[in-house]
């Protein structure tokens, strides 16, 4: 009797579950750990994976979800700006194995509170303000800053056009952000302060955030040449008027006056419709003294800089310098040139022997840019952050900023 032999095959299961199966589960250790309490938070939160690769990190507190950055291997994650005081956070993670199994921690801590506060007072611009393409950004804070790295880390611009800038430190309470070049004409940026939890100072530590919009409007340059007597100013690089003007006579006086306009990159810094201008150091009654009403002045420095309607001495205008410093234009120049001038606007003074201090008014464009780059508490050059669109606007209750009064 012949019988037939049947083979037969059979297994406990895929390869690929055999592979899960034998895979060490994947496990995310979480830093603060569970439980703990006055965390410090400049410390923020970190998450490491071991046997695999993280899979999603949520941070949550104050009732808002907490930004963070997973590394490019998937193996770690950290918060990308610091935490809130005085607040308890949750974390979850997951990891996954080599076989795709997902294993989940979690943690729950609390922040320390705030012994010290600090915050931001003002910044320049003011809020939605149409500016220049030459603006600064300015920020002043209530109290001074000994950590001004961590604080300067937490100071982000962002632009619709991205562009290089860098922050430089002018006291303990103030910080300049200038680009390195001028800003692109019509963009929108937008500064955001992640004040909360960056410690400033030894147990001074943020506890809000802070936000402000503006706008960079037309690009408007008037390079002046005190040589020719001719201020020609373009807008969006176009020339658009020519207006004869009038700089300084030169010279000085007894009383340590400096009859010379300075030359280099000005930007305007305000406009009044009116200025009584009064010689200074000089008495009434003593000669050389003046006290006059000028029209339509446009600051360009703290020394007594403008750009204003000639007050008289028509004839000088296109031809000599005539004035005690100022810049004077023709009537309908002066007034064309104060309608259309927003601060932040570039001023390209050229043809003197004095030239703009950097930090008289705002001639920053004056310092050369790897030096104010040094000025910097980090010490580096930083790309605004592109936002593609339209910039967030400022969160409600946000402060706004005065334009200053022109000295």
């Amino acid at each position: 009797m012949l019988l037939a032999s049947v083979a037969a095959c059979s297994s406990s299961g895929s390869a690929a579950s055999q592979s899960a199966a034998k895979a060490p589960d994947a496990a995310a250790t979480i830093t603060p750990a569970n439980g703990v309490k006055k965390v410090r938070p400049d410390k923020g939160v970190q998450v490491a994976a071991a046997g695999g690769t993280l899979d999603q990190v949520t941070v949550k507190g104050g009732g808002r979800t907490v930004d963070g950055t997973l590394s490019p291997d998937k193996k770690t994650w950290q918060t990308k700006w610091t935490l809130k005081p005085g607040t308890s956070y949750t974390v979850t993670a997951t990891a996954k194995n080599s076989g795709g199994k997902v294993t989940t921690s979690t943690s729950t801590f609390t922040t320390m509170k705030a012994s010290s506060t600090i915050r931001v007072s003002d910044v320049t611009p003011s809020a939605r303000e149409t500016v220049g393409i030459g603006m600064p950004i300015t920020v002043n804070f209530d109290s001074p800053v000994s950590n001004k790295g961590a604080v300067e880390k937490a100071l982000e611009v962002r632009s619709t056009k991205p562009v290089e800038g860098a922050w430089r430190w002018i006291t303990s309470q103030q910080v300049i952000f200038r680009t390195k070049s001028y800003w692109p004409a019509h963009t929108s940026v937008a500064l955001v302060a992640h004040m909360a939890g960056v410690r400033a100072s030894s147990k001074v530590y943020g506890t809000k955030d802070y936000s402000r919009t503006f706008k960079i409007g037309a690009s408007h340059i008037a390079k002046v040449s005190l040589k020719s007597d001719k201020s020609r100013v373009y807008i969006d690089g176009k020339l658009a008027k020519t207006i004869p003007v009038s700089g300084g006579m030169g010279g000085a006086d007894s009383h340590g006056n400096d009859f010379r306009t300075t030359s280099g990159v000005h930007l305007a810094m305000g406009k009044l419709a009116e200025v009584w201008m009064t010689s200074p150091n000089i008495k009434k009654d003593e000669p050389g003294y003046y006290h006059e009403l000028v029209l339509k002045d446009v600051q360009i420095s703290n020394s007594g800089e403008y750009l204003h309607q000639s007050p008289g001495e028509y004839e000088c205008l296109g031809h000599r310098n005539c004035s005690h410093g100022c810049v004077r234009q023709t009537v309908a120049g002066a007034a064309w040139f104060y309608k259309i001038s927003q601060r932040g606007d570039v001023i390209n003074i050229s043809g003197t022997s004095r030239k703009l201090e950097w930090n008289n008014g705002w001639g920053y464009y004056q310092m050369p840019w790897k030096t104010w780059v040094k000025g910097g508490a980090l010490k580096k050059a930083v790309m605004t952050v592109a936002t593609g669109g339209a910039t967030t606007p400022p969160a409600a209750g946000t402060p706004s900023s005065t334009a200053p009064t022109p000295s």
